[in-house]
C-alpha cells in the first residue's frame, strides 16, 4: 500500500513552472498553489496582470490534491440548520453561491479543455441511522422550497438499489454536483494559468512579508519580489508568517484509502449510478468510484494531523469501515492511503476579504473543491477592478478562543463528536 495521494501519483507532470525570478516587481503575488491560487492566477493573467504564484512545495500538493474528488453544491452545514442560524436570505445566498461554484469549475474545464474525468452524477447523502432520515427529509423540503427543486428523498429500498450496503436507511439526492480527477484538474488549471502568462514557482515558500509604501515585499529562499497586491490562498498551511490566519483556522486531518481496480461487475453491483456519496454521521465517511474502477473511501478516521504513521493507522481504521459498509469487498487490496488537512473555520463557512490590505480566501471546511476555484476567480476579478463585491465579504471572522495555531484540542473535539454520533 502506497502512502501517497492517488490523485498526485496519477497526475501528469507540470511543465509550465519558472525556475528563477526573472523580474522583481509584479502586479499581484499569489501565495499558495492549490485551486484558489491557481484559479486566481489564471484569471489575473487573462486580465493582463503581471502575476507571480509562490508555492512552498508541490503544486496542489496539499488539500487540493488530497481530497475526496467531489465537486458538489450545498453548504458544509445542514441547510435547514443554516436557515435557523443565519436567516433564510443569507442561507439562500450561501447555497446559491455553492451552486454557482460548481458551474465555475465546469466552465474552467470547458474553456481550457482539461481532461480530468469530470462526471456530473450528483451527490447522495446517506442516512446512517433511521432517525437521520427525517432530518434529511426536512432539509430536502427546505432546499426544494428555497433554492433547488432538483433534489429528492430516496427510501431505504431505493438507496439499497443505489448502494449495495447494509448500513443505510434512505438518503437525500442532490443532482447538481460532480466529481473529477483532482490531479489532472489541478495540473490542467496550472498549465492554463502559465499559458496565459502567470509565473508559477514551486518549492518557493514565502518566509517574509512586509509592507513597503504602496507595495509588498515577499521574501523567499530564492530571493525577494515586490508586488502591488497580495492574495493569500494558503488554507491550513503551517508555513510562513501567517499567524493571524492560523488563529482562525483549525487544521483537521481527513484520510482516504483507494482500492485496487475492481471488476466492471463489482462496480455495477456496488455503486451502479457512480455518484458521490457521504454519510450523515458527524464522524462519517465519503466514497465514490474513480474512472479506473477503484473505490475511494475516506473520512476523519482519527482526529490527528496527517503524517506517514498517522496515515497508516488511519488507513487500517478506514479498511474496517470500508469492509463494514461493503461486505462484498472484504479482503480487497488497498493500493493507496493518505491524509490531508482540512482548513476548518469555526462557523464552517468560507472566509474571504482583506487583512492589512492583503486579499485572502480560505476556510472552506471540507467543501473546497468548487468554492476554491470560484473564489480564486472572484477575488482576482476584484483585484482587476471588474467587480466590487464577493459572496463572503460580510462574514465576520474572529479568532478561535484558546487557539494559536497548534490544534491541541483535536482529541477532545473528536471524543465529543463520536459521543454525539452515538447519542443522536
Amino acid at each position: 500500500m502506497q502512502l501517497n495521494s492517488y490523485w498526485l501519483s496519477t497526475a501528469p507532470s507540470f511543465s509550465g513552472g519558472q525556475q528563477a525570478f526573472t523580474q522583481e516587481h509584479y502586479d499581484v503575488a499569489v501565495v499558495g498553489g492549490g485551486f484558489t491560487g491557481l484559479s486566481a492566477a489564471r484569471t489575473l493573467a487573462r486580465g493582463g496582470a503581471r502575476v507571480a504564484l509562490l508555492e512552498a512545495g508541490q503544486l496542489i500538493g496539499e488539500a487540493s490534491g488530497r481530497n475526496g474528488g467531489q465537486c458538489n453544491t450545498g453548504v458544509a452545514q445542514d441547510y435547514a440548520n443554516l436557515v435557523e442560524q443565519l436567516g433564510r436570505e443569507r442561507a439562500i445566498a450561501h447555497y446559491t453561491t455553492y451552486a454557482e461554484a460548481v458551474s465555475s469549475v465546469e466552465q474552467v474545464i470547458a474553456e481550457e479543455t482539461i481532461n480530468c474525468d469530470y462526471l456530473r452524477h450528483g451527490k447522495l447523502k446517506l442516512a446512517a441511522k433511521p432517525e437521520h432520515y427525517d432530518k434529511l427529509a426536512r432539509t430536502c423540503d427546505a432546499i426544494r422550497r428555497d433554492v433547488d427543486s432538483d433534489v429528492e428523498m430516496l427510501s431505504a429500498t431505493a438507496v439499497k438499489e443505489e448502494v449495495d450496503s447494509p448500513l443505510y436507511y434512505g438518503g437525500l439526492l442532490q443532482h447538481n454536483g460532480g466529481q473529477m480527477h483532482m490531479g489532472r484538474f489541478g495540473i490542467g488549471l496550472a498549465e492554463a494559468a502559465a499559458s496565459h502568462g502567470a509565473h508559477i514557482f514551486e518549492h518557493t515558500p514565502m518566509t517574509r512579508l512586509t509592507r513597503e509604501k504602496s507595495a509588498y515585499r515577499l521574501g523567499t529562499p530564492s530571493g525577494d519580489i515586490r508586488a502591488e497586491n497580495v492574495l493569500l490562498a494558503t488554507g491550513a498551511s503551517q508555513t510562513g508568517p501567517l499567524s493571524w490566519f492560523r488563529r482562525r483556522l483549525v487544521p483537521v486531518g481527513s484520510f482516504i484509502v483507494v482500492t485496487e481496480p475492481l471488476s466492471a461487475a463489482q462496480c455495477a453491483q456496488l455503486l451502479p449510478q457512480r455518484r458521490s456519496y457521504v454519510t450523515s454521521r458527524i464522524v462519517g465517511h465519503y466514497f465514490r468510484l474513480t474512472a479506473d474502477n477503484r473505490l475511494l473511501f475516506g473520512g476523519r478516521a482519527r482526529f490527528a494531523m496527517s503524517g506517514s504513521q498517522s496515515d497508516a493507522k488511519s488507513g487500517e481504521i478506514l479498511r474496517r469501515g470500508l469492509e463494514e459498509a461493503f461486505p462484498l469487498l472484504k479482503g480487497v487490496q488497498l493500493e493507496y492511503c493518505w491524509g490531508g488537512l482540512v482548513d476548518m473555520s469555526q462557523d464552517r463557512l468560507p472566509h474571504a476579504g482583506q487583512h492589512n490590505g492583503m486579499y485572502y480566501a480560505m476556510g472552506y471546511s471540507g467543501h473546497g473543491v468548487q468554492m476554491s476555484v470560484h473564489m480564486g476567480h472572484i477575488l482576482a476579478d476584484v483585484i482587476l477592478g471588474n467587480r466590487q463585491s464577493h459572496p463572503w465579504q460580510d462574514t465576520k471572522w474572529p479568532a478561535i478562543p484558546g487557539h494559536f495555531g497548534k490544534p491541541w484540542f483535536l482529541p477532545l473535539v473528536g471524543s465529543w463528536y463520536r459521543l454525539q454520533d452515538r447519542l443522536h
